[in-house]
């Protein structure tokens, strides 16, 4: 799931830039969900729907503002194929972390509601990597910085 990296200027371009790692997200959680069963499967449903929830309320606030509102794509390129459960567990972790490293960019860029809502999906976005790293069995269970690359 490899989101464009656009340069964010001001808040609309870090929430422009956050929305292109939600598409992505969404994206990848298709060859996720696929590989999955049982309640893994279950959660990664719960994961592509929160993540369609954040991008529902983005392109909403991004198209209110008068602000431009970044094109989704056809597809998005996976960092490694996803062939199995294990591959997938992984994957699901992996986007969590690129997602959330788009919204710890947008805390400092942001103010008031936007900087509000920037924590809280950088907040979500690191517990479900945990989750996800706890069903894969990988540990460290956490990071020390979320949403900062290592």
């Amino acid at each position: 799931m490899t989101a464009p990296t656009p340069t964010p200027t001001g808040p609309a371009g870090a929430l422009g830039a956050a929305l292109t790692a939600e598409y992505a997200a969404i994206w990848a959680y298709g060859p996720i969900g696929v590989r999955l069963t049982g309640t893994a499967r279950t959660a990664a449903r719960e994961a592509e729907a929160a993540h369609r929830r954040r991008r529902d309320d983005l392109v909403m606030q991004l198209s209110a503002g008068g602000g431009a509102v970044p094109a989704d794509r056809a597809g998005y390129a996976l960092p490694f194929p996803v062939t199995d459960r294990a591959s997938a567990l992984r994957l699901a972790v992996e986007v969590e972390e690129r997602t959330a490293a788009f919204w710890r960019a947008a805390v400092p860029a942001t103010t008031g509601a936007d900087r509000d809502r920037a924590l809280a999906a950088l907040v979500e976005y690191a517990l479900r990597a945990t989750r996800w790293r706890r069903t894969a069995g990988i540990t460290p269970l956490t990071v020390p910085f979320p949403g900062r690359p290592a």
